[in-house]
């Protein structure tokens, strides 16, 4: 019984021996993961987040003009979703016709009472111009009176005569008065019925014109395409419920061609000096992570910009994507890497690996079963990996997690010698630096 006794216990010992050493042993591997140093060509890139565009499309657009007939902005009441394939003529979008209504009805009013007026005019014109005649008449008849006086007044005295011919001489020029007033009155006459016709006749331009305005209310698709949304002035997609400035071109949505797209992103202005026309671009569709495609750099902006919400200048970049495929889309989120350049025969190593401090930059190298606390000379640097210049050789093992009692090692310094060849001051600061993350959603 006493030696079953001592079997189990040392059993025990012996299992939890193993259980300790597993757990010990994982432990200990979970801190030490390591890398090897490689050597080879290094590239240089810049990686940003972009947004998909087509790199033209057809403007959709409603009724041009309506800032003339003072209607500044209309609302969108009703917009078919977003990546809705049409076809010539179908339905797109409803305006909000309810300001260019009550317009309508300002100018109907004012129509109404142009013709109002026309129609006052016609008739004060006839009855003016009838009395003028009238009085043209009645002259000419007094004229022919006191004519046929003056020719019986022969044997008058020569003061009756005087008279009478003075009489007849008024008479004429009361006559030829009428005439030239009756000329005037007509031409003044002609004028206000000119101007009363214009009046109306502008007003009834007006209302045909908005009548012509508000069929173009409903838009419809021009061609076959599918449609996406327009953006405003600062950026935002124009939704149901946005307005649209019709100081512009009053563009609704558009129907991109799909067959050429380009990525749009921004690059921080401590990378944009690295940045080229014609450069290659690797992308990624972040909605299809196992699809791949190219680009190259067409366009970069001159001048920076500050990003809302942001501290960071960027500038803007087009990426033009050398292949199609149905599955990108406008406003898709891209991920895309420039490389700017590369250097060939160069040690590098994962940037986890190498740790900066004010003072120095190292490493943790195993070394014969041994960990060294390595003072390395660190150069450019790419988002996953950096170029090491002294301190390591090809396929050195480095630690990704500096282990438990890495404060603790002494720090193996380089040489005088390898300091000065590349110029590097014991003082001298690491040189990674952070960069801000800028992508391009505005």
């Amino acid at each position: 019984m006493k030696q079953k006794k001592v079997g189990y216990i040392l059993g025990g010992f012996f299992i939890l021996a193993i259980v300790a050493y597993f757990i010990f042993s994982r432990n200990d591997k979970s801190q030490q993961i390591t890398v090897k140093v490689k050597k080879g060509t290094f590239p240089i890139e810049v990686t940003t987040t972009g947004e998909l565009f087509a790199k033209s499309s057809e403007k959709i657009r409603g009724p041009i003009g309506l800032n003339q007939m003072q209607i500044y902005s209309v609302k969108i009441l009703k917009l078919v979703q977003e990546g809705t394939k049409v076809d010539s003529g179908d339905f797109v979008a409803a305006l909000d016709q309810s300001e260019i209504n009550s317009k309508m009805k300002e100018i109907e009013t004012n129509r109404d009472k142009a013709l109002t007026q026309l129609t006052q005019r016609q008739l004060d014109s006839s009855l003016n111009l009838r009395r003028l005649r009238d009085d043209q008449i009645n002259l000419k008849y007094d004229l022919e009176q006191k004519k046929t006086i003056k020719e019986q007044s022969v044997y008058e005295p020569d003061a009756t005569k005087k008279q009478v011919a003075n009489d007849v001489e008024k008479a004429e020029r009361a006559l030829d008065q009428a005439k030239k007033n009756y000329e005037l009155q007509y031409r003044k006459e002609v004028a206000n019925m000119d101007d009363a016709n214009a009046t109306y006749s502008q007003a009834q331009r007006k209302l045909e014109q908005m009548q012509d305005k508000i069929k173009m209310f409903t838009i419809f698709a021009p061609k076959k395409g599918m449609v996406i949304y327009s953006r405003n002035w600062n950026g935002a997609r124009q939704l149901e419920g946005s307005t649209v400035d019709t100081w512009g071109d009053c563009t609704v949505a558009e129907l991109p061609d799909l067959s050429k797209m380009i990525s749009k992103t921004y690059v921080n202005e401590i990378d944009i000096s690295k940045i080229k026309v014609g450069q290659t671009v690797k992308i990624g569709i972040d909605a299809f992570p196992d699809k791949r495609f190219t680009g190259v750099v067409k366009d970069v902006a001159n001048v920076g910009e500050q990003l809302p919400n942001t501290n960071a200048k960027v500038f803007e970049v087009n990426i033009l994507i050398n292949e199609f495929d149905s599955v990108m889309r406008p406003s898709m989120t891209s991920k895309n890497t420039i490389v700017t350049s590369s250097i060939s025969n160069v040690l590098f190593s994962p940037i986890e690996a190498v740790i900066s401090t004010d003072s120095v930059t190292y490493v943790f190298k195993k070394k014969s079963g041994s960990i060294i606390k390595q003072q390395v000379i660190a150069g450019e640097s790419n988002d996953n990996e950096i170029i090491l210049k002294a301190g390591v050789k090809e396929n050195d093992e480095l630690l990704l997690l500096p282990p438990e009692n890495g404060d603790k090692i002494k720090l193996t310094e380089l040489s005088p010698e390898e300091l000065k060849k590349f110029e590097v001051k014991p003082e001298s600061k690491p040189t990674l630096q952070s960069k801000p993350k800028i992508t391009s959603k505005r």
